[in-house]
Parts: structure tokens; C-alpha cells; sequence
């Protein structure tokens, strides 16, 4: 059961006022944007990888990207272990680089389990077209669950499931005190829009390619950022897949051999490797191979619940 004490600090968090646009004022505390990574898999089930998720952490507020299995319980463990931003019951911001199951299965966690916690405004969504119908949907699926917590006995409010989805386009698509949001498209595969997102977040810049080949879009997007999180496979392991698959990563990921390429012209302060396929390599073989390709910046490994 959820204390008297709990609940009176889930409606304090949810009293700050939010604007016409839904977005919520920042609080008074001033704090430097730090990166803390949820869950660095691929469709792969590993148990030690949760789903692609991370946050951008800043003034007391958490601003996830993509939303992977596992995204409230990781987001929960890194409470437990400080960031109290990351309380479940205060995520309520979510941007979406694009519509692969890996990156948006734990959508339903984000929206009904934080609300279960006491969360009482509803979850904005930001990202590519398609999904105001995929919230959508899932709001329709658990109507059963909503039905039952309202009306039955449990003490649920009536807000705190919904979702605020906004389908957005390239540029600025989020701003207040804290961060302002901007969009970028990149290149993957077949998806005809799949996003980028540089973070400007009190004097940090930090920028997440999202799934994409090595791309121009992000080296413009970067250009000295601070932090640059970009997916990579391994390019020496690569070699090993069957035809059919090369050609796919080919065309839709980004090997340790393209991104050191691409980060020797992005100039972040620091390359995080992220939604790593690794094949048999390890966290140290992708740093390796990026140094081996002639990239001389500062680069790490993400793991989940890192905090750059």
C-alpha cells in the first residue's frame, strides 16, 4: 500500500503547473544535465541489457528517449541508487526516435505503471507519425485495468493513464526552463521518418542518434556537443552474420569503423556506445575497435543504469 506520505509527494510533484502545450515548469533547482542510461539492448533478450531507454536528468526533472522493456523498473533502480527524478511515479516525459517494438514495447509500463504508483498527469509522448495511433491503441487495451481501478475499490485517480501523444517534425519540438528539444531525422532501414534528438540542457548539450547508418544529420546535430550517444555494432564480429543480415545492419546501424569516422568529425566531448550488437565482442572489443580505426576522443561503453 502506497503511504499517506508518498501520495502527498506524488500530488506536490504533480502540482506544478503545466502550460497550454502540456509541458510542466521547471522547479527552482538548478542542477547540471547529466545522461543516466535505462537499458542499452537490442531486440535480443539479454538479461542483463534492458530495452533502449535513457534520460537526460536536469533541474529535477527527467526526460526519457524511447522506451525499451524494462524502462520503469530500471528507471526505479536508479532512484533507489540517488536520482530521485527517476521515481516512476514522476516520469511523464517521453520522446521517440521510432516505431521498432524494441523501443516502444515498454510504452504500456510508462503509461499504466506510474499511474498505478499515483501518478496523476497523463504521459506526453513525442515522436514520428504513427504514434498518437499506437497510444492510442494501448490506452483501448487496457481499458479493462482502468475500468476496474476507477470504478472498483482501488483509490485511483482518473488522469494519470492518459496520454498526451504529439506527432512531431524536424526543429525545436519541446521547450521549457530546463531543456529545449530538438529533432533531427536519420537514416534506418525501411522506416520512412525515424528521429535524432540533440538535448540543450542548461549549458550541456547532449544528443542521441537513435537507430540510424552513420549520417551526416547527426555529425550537423553534434558539432562539439558535449555528449554524443550513438548506436554500433561491431565491425569486426559483422563479418560472421549471414548475408542477409549484413545487408540489413549495412543499411540501418552503424559499425565501430563508421562511427569513429563519424565522431572524429562530430567532435562530441565524449562518445557513449550505445544499443550495442555485440555478437561475441565485448564492451572493451567496441572501445578497442573504435580506437583502432583511429578515433583518439574520450568513448565508453554504455551500460544500464550508467550515468554520463
Amino acid at each position: 500500500m502506497i503511504s499517506r506520505w508518498a501520495t502527498l509527494a506524488a500530488l506536490v510533484a504533480c502540482a506544478t503547473a503545466r502550460s497550454v502545450t502540456g509541458q510542466t515548469s521547471a522547479p527552482p533547482a538548478r542542477s547540471r544535465a547529466t545522461v543516466v542510461v535505462l537499458g542499452t539492448g537490442t531486440p535480443n533478450a539479454d538479461p542483463d541489457r534492458s530495452g533502449p531507454a535513457l534520460a537526460i536528468v536536469t533541474g529535477g526533472q527527467a526526460y526519457l528517449v524511447d522506451a525499451g522493456p524494462g524502462v520503469v523498473r530500471r528507471a526505479a533502480a536508479a532512484e533507489r541508487a540517488g536520482t530521485t527524478a527517476l521515481a516512476p511515479r514522476l516520469l511523464d516525459r517521453v520522446f521517440i526516435t521510432h516505431l521498432h517494438s524494441d523501443h516502444t514495447v515498454g510504452l504500456p509500463d510508462l503509461i499504466f505503471t506510474p499511474w498505478v504508483l499515483e501518478r496523476a498527469v497523463p504521459l506526453s509522448v513525442y515522436g514520428p507519425p504513427g504514434i498518437a495511433a499506437m497510444t492510442e491503441h494501448l490506452e483501448a487495451a487496457y481499458a479493462a485495468d482502468v475500468h476496474v481501478r476507477i470504478d472498483g475499490a482501488e483509490p485511483a485517480n482518473e488522469t494519470g493513464y492518459k496520454v498526451e501523444a504529439h506527432e512531431i517534425d524536424t526543429g525545436v519540438v519541446y521547450r521549457d526552463t530546463n531543456v529545449v528539444v530538438r529533432a533531427f531525422m536519420v537514416p534506418h532501414g525501411d522506416w520512412k521518418v525515424a528521429y535524432g534528438y540533440r538535448f540543450e540542457a542548461r549549458g550541456r548539450s547532449i544528443v542521441v542518434s537513435g537507430d540510424t547508418r552513420a549520417s551526416d544529420a547527426v555529425v550537423r546535430a553534434c558539432n562539439g556537443c558535449d555528449v554524443l550517444i550513438h548506436e554500433v555494432y561491431s565491425a569486426e564480429k559483422f563479418v560472421r552474420r549471414p548475408p542477409e543480415w549484413q545487408r540489413y545492419h549495412a543499411a540501418a546501424h552503424t559499425s565501430t569503423k563508421e562511427l569513429a569516422a563519424l565522431a572524429a568529425r562530430a567532435h562530441p566531448k565524449l562518445l557513449v556506445l550505445y544499443h550495442q550488437l555485440f555478437w561475441g565482442a565485448t564492451d572493451d572489443d567496441l572501445v578497442r575497435e573504435i580506437r583502432a580505426a583511429g578515433y583518439t576522443g574520450a568513448v565508453v561503453s554504455a551500460h544500464d543504469l550508467g550515468r554520463y
